[in-house]
């Protein structure tokens, strides 16, 4: 990469790195005070899903407002109405106060993605997005793994420390944006396929993308709670999320050059067989720490490469043409998992116990494992036509980091192939003939005509 392209993208992962190891902390940390303070596993559910309803609003509308008041703008007022509500929470205790906020939060998160991934976007051509996204993964993990282990650091610290650490953070990730040249990118306000054209196009696609959402969202929200009312520390907590997170960094680009040298279909089943598998694991084994962690972290690695998986899998079925609103409607489809997944998990922890989570991860995985089995009975998955390419975006602007050169080239080809084909199938083929021609001249009208029809073609 050239010193000038990083240079371009630095700022705005600098921004993003430090958010993000606020961002992280703060689901972890709600989640460990909510349930400190005696609250049911549903009213913690509920309070979490309001973070992930205010980023699916903020996905819609937020990119309406950047192009009116430009990226810096945007950028300041959005990280500071996160550390606004951050700051607030660790004022008073009140859950239904905190789901306003953590509402309100959410659509300024996105915001900010929204500013950082569209800058990223137009800082290099379709040749470079595969390294600008690596390099905004790397971030985006690594920010989440520091923000776990935080917890354990500022526990000691009393009740309002982490969200003044979280405060900070936020006011602090403008600095790196203020500084860069006043040049806004340009962008355009996002219009996603709509969802039962998705589903037309890629059915398995759209399952995947709601079915990552649904089992991260509760990952990041509910099993927090699992452990700990199992008995961990805040400590212990945070490294024990700190390891889902490095399970997902690390173990998604294996998965992904497995699907490149597979059908993504089959890659999507074994996924999921691996997910019902582990959550039986941790519900029947006597899980000592050194086990629960190693089950974490494939657990992580799992439930974290479903989204890129089943989005490279809709990429080798989708037009050239259609490829960045497919990519854009997908991760619509994925926050609306993430937006039900507290909602309908947690009840079921309050019903069944701290295991219900597992019993939940596991139900799920099984139902996704069934539709991915029966899709690909149904229609085989073609042919990859591109590479893996990891996926962790959050904004529409985001969503078209993922379209690089060798997705629409591979696009591109896989059309004209079907071109071709489409061609070859509609003219009929006579047979050969076997010895000498006859004296009935018919069969020479018959090679005329189509000929003249591969013409008109």
């Amino acid at each position: 990469m050239s010193r000038q392209l990083l240079a371009m993208a630095l700022a705005p992962l600098l921004g993003l790195f430090i958010l993000g190891i606020g961002n992280g902390f703060l689901a972890t940390l709600i989640t460990v005070r909510l349930d400190a303070a005696g609250e049911s596993a549903t009213l913690i559910g509920i309070v979490s899903s309001a973070y992930f309803i205010g980023l699916a609003l903020g996905a819609m509308v937020n990119d309406r407002l950047l192009l009116r008041i430009g990226h810096i703008r945007a950028y300041g007022s959005f990280a500071s109405l996160v550390a606004v509500t951050v700051l607030l929470q660790g004022l008073f205790f009140d859950p239904w106060a905190w789901f306003v906020l953590r509402l309100i939060g959410g659509w300024a998160t996105v915001g900010v993605y929204l500013v950082i991934e569209s800058w990223l976007l137009t800082s290099g051509d379709q040749k470079v997005r595969g390294r600008l996204l690596a390099l905004y993964m790397i971030s985006l993990y690594a920010a989440g793994v520091l923000g776990q282990l935080l917890l354990g650091v500022t526990d000691a610290m009393g009740t309002t420390a982490p969200f003044m650490v979280i405060g900070l953070l936020a006011s602090l990730s403008v600095l790196p944006m203020a500084m860069i040249p006043r040049v806004s990118p340009i962008i355009e306000h996002a219009e996603p396929l709509h969802p039962l054209r998705l589903i037309t196009l890629t059915p398995t696609g759209v399952m995947g993308s709601l079915g990552s959402g649904m089992v991260v969202a509760a990952a990041y929200t509910l099993l927090p709670l699992y452990l700990q009312r199992i008995g961990m520390s805040i400590s212990q907590v945070g490294q024990m999320m700190a390891v889902v997170i490095m399970g997902a960094m690390l173990l998604q680009y294996p998965i992904g050059r497995w699907s490149d040298r597979h059908d993504r279909q089959l890659v999507l089943i074994g996924i999921s067989g691996f997910c019902v598998l582990i959550s039986a694991a941790m519900l029947w084994l006597p899980l000592s720490t050194p086990l629960l962690a190693v089950l974490l972290f494939l657990l992580g690695g799992g439930v974290f490469a479903v989204y890129p998986v089943a989005v490279s899998h809709a990429a080798d079925r989708a037009p050239a043409g259609a490829l960045v609103r497919m990519s854009q409607g997908l991760l619509l489809i994925n926050s609306i998992g993430a937006t039900i997944s507290p909602l309908m998990i947690s009840p079921v922890m309050t019903a069944m116990g701290d295991a219900g989570l597992f019993w939940a991860f596991g139900s799920l995985s099984l139902f996704f494992l069934l539709f991915f089995v029966w899709r690909r009975r149904v229609r085989p998955a073609p042919v990859p036509v591109a590479p893996f390419t990891a996926t962790t975006p959050m904004s529409n602007a985001g969503a078209e980091l993922v379209v690089t050169e060798a997705l629409m080239q591979g696009a591109l080809e896989h059309e004209h192939l079907e071109d071709l084909s489409d061609a070859v199938s509609d003219v009929d083929v006579a047979e050969p003939m076997v010895g000498p021609p006859q004296e009935d001249e018919s069969h020479i009208t018959y090679y005329d005509d189509v000929e003249q029809e591969g013409e008109r073609k």
